[in-house]
């Protein structure tokens, strides 16, 4: 029997190859797209980006973030995704300098793109770049500062660190008064790094520098109708729990009944299952009750008539970042008390901000919880706002952590080059145009 020796495709229809130089091409020209996309957002001066989603329902966003446009553009090309990975990875790890990040690699996908031009191996300039990464880390740990024993010049040194991070953003302004803001909050860590300890809360109207640090927790809900609007020494049972009417949850299903009165007697049944279970939850020992989901008109009087604040509907978030600050747990049933763990503050009470009613928790087991309320005329601002002040947030943690600093302000990519520059001039062989490049892309990012 004769084999066919006839050639066999094994990609889809719709499958494109690409193979040798035009890959290469391809991959540069795709990754150095998206460096000069979010290039002119770089520095104190760069520009904002208006984003605007397909669907006509999403907000339109304004911002400087590398992170945020990156991640809200359609991107296809192999090598542009490398650095939109790249760019969430610096804003998940460091919380900020994802433009940087990208600019720099595109940089260098220009200067290898020139290298493998000049028919330099691949090999030989990435051995060369890896020569350069370690003289560059060598020089910035050589004139790295560190005041972390002292606590007047290392609280200075973050007010810096918070403003320089600020400079770009759409809070320069009030770079001072953010830098303050968040100095403190971080320092309320004391160490701990962890900012779900820190709420961030969005209120319309006011301009930025109407923007507070509180300490405590605030939860943006109501208290129910003939509740108490005050509680001291507070036990608090978090719950995501059901305290509606029962519902079927058949698609299609009906409920047949003889007569009227069989419907009285459903009703009954339903009123005497759920006082059951508000009893169950006054039995251990809360004083407040906080649902994720709704809560109907005779839960809510019940829990009225037993003296408990009940607090429904509060968001997924807001419940976790409570249970964490209270030192309680989210519970869904209520058979076994004594295995339920509340949460506790000194008070709860009203407060009122701009025209919004919140509620406060002073004096939470988490000491170090605190939130901050900003201000601002549109909701463009606050959501940038937010973003900015996240980003001065997870930079200042990271110093917490490691408390050498470098300078800024271009500084430190100018020492890198320089001591680069010297290590190609040291550097026998092809390998030190390698290392000249790698010095030539930190100078483009100064």
């Amino acid at each position: 029997m004769a084999l066919s020796l006839a050639p066999m495709n094994i990609f889809n229809r719709q499958a494109e190859e690409e193979k040798g130089e035009s890959a290469r091409l391809s991959s540069f020209v795709g990754a150095i797209a998206i460096g000069d996309l979010i290039k002119s957002t770089l520095g104190p001066k760069g520009m904002d980006k208006i984003l605007q989603s397909p669907n006509a329902t999403d907000a339109i966003q304004v911002t400087n973030d590398g992170a945020t446009i990156l991640k809200s553009i359609g991107v296809d090309n192999p090598a542009a995704k490398v650095l939109v990975e790249i760019s969430k990875v610096q804003d998940d790890e460091v919380g900020d300098g994802t433009t940087s990040v990208t600019v720099l690699a595109c940089e260098l996908l220009k200067e290898a793109e020139t290298l493998v031009s000049s028919k330099l191996h691949p090999q030989t300039v990435i051995r060369g770049w890896r020569k350069s990464v370690d003289e560059a880390r060598r020089v910035l740990e050589e004139n790295a500062l560190d005041h972390g024993d002292d606590p007047v010049k290392f609280r200075e040194d973050l007010l810096n660190i918070a403003r320089t991070t600020l400079s770009s953003k759409l809070l320069t302004q009030h770079k001072d008064f953010f830098a303050n803001l968040a100095v403190d909050a971080v320092l309320r860590l004391k160490g701990s790094g962890d900012l779900n300890a820190i709420q961030i809360i969005k209120k319309l109207g006011g301009s930025m520098l109407d923007s507070i640090l509180d300490e405590g927790f605030l939860l943006d809900k109501k208290i129910g109708v003939n509740q108490p609007k005050r509680i001291e020494n507070a036990k608090i049972l978090i719950a995501n729990t059901a305290m509606d009417a029962d519902k079927i949850k058949i698609f299609g299903s009906r409920v047949r009944v003889d007569s009227t009165a069989k419907i009285a007697d459903l009703e009954l049944a339903e009123k005497e299952k759920m006082k059951n279970k508000v009893d169950k939850i006054i039995k251990h020992g809360a004083n407040v009750f906080i649902n994720r989901q709704l809560i109907y008109n005779y839960p809510e009087q019940l829990f009225a008539d037993a003296g408990v604040m009940a607090i429904e509907h509060a968001d997924f978030e807001g419940v976790e970042r409570l249970a964490l600050v209270t030192g309680g747990e989210i519970v869904s049933t209520f058979d076994h008390p004594e295995l339920v763990k509340l949460g506790t503050c000194d008070l709860i009470e009203e407060i009122i901000i701009g025209e919004d009613k919140l509620l406060k928790f002073s004096g939470v087991a988490l000491g170090e919880a605190c939130t901050i309320i900003l201000r601002g005329a549109t909701r463009q601002i606050l959501d940038e706002a937010e973003r900015s002040l996240h980003d001065a947030l997870c930079v200042l943690t990271q110093t917490v952590k490691e408390t050498r600093t470098v300078f800024g302000g271009g500084c430190s990519e100018m020492l890198m080059a320089n001591a680069v520059n010297a290590l190609a001039a040291r550097t026998p062989g092809k390998e030190a145009v390698a290392i000249e490049s790698f010095a030539r892309a930190l100078q483009q990012v100064s």
